[in-house]
């Protein structure tokens, strides 16, 4: 129960987990890049954390923080924050750079979903 639980909110991600949690992850996943000084960043989060709840075993949605990260942010070239990453499989399918609002946001992730559902379909 516990670990339905978290996949309800999004999780934290470390640079030493960053590969086993979200490269190998066996659902799709957003990961949010951040800072917690960063205006733009905080105005995505509570949208994630809604989405986090709607797609709740369907989604991940996994934040990297870069002041503590810098790792994970170097390794895909993350230059202005917030950055979402869109991976399915441990690919990235979209990048998106700065904030939006959450009607475009949403629009995204659904979209985003389709692809990984078509894709899905498609090799079985």
């Amino acid at each position: 129960m516990k670990e339905t639980k978290m996949l309800e909110e999004p999780i934290h991600v470390t640079d030493l987990a960053f590969d086993k949690t979200v490269m190998q992850a066996s659902i799709p996943v957003i990961v949010d890049f951040w800072a917690p000084w960063c205006g733009p960043c905080k105005m995505v989060a509570p949208v994630l954390e809604k989405l986090a709840k709607e797609y709740s075993g369907k989604l991940l949605i996994a934040k990297v923080n870069v002041d503590d990260n810098p790792e994970s942010a170097g390794k895909f070239d993350i230059r202005n924050i917030p950055t979402m990453l869109f991976i399915s499989n441990g690919k990235v399918v979209h990048m998106q750079v700065g904030a939006l609002p959450e009607v475009i946001l949403r629009s995204i992730v659904t979209q985003f979903m389709a692809v990984v559902q078509k894709a899905s379909v498609a090799t079985n």
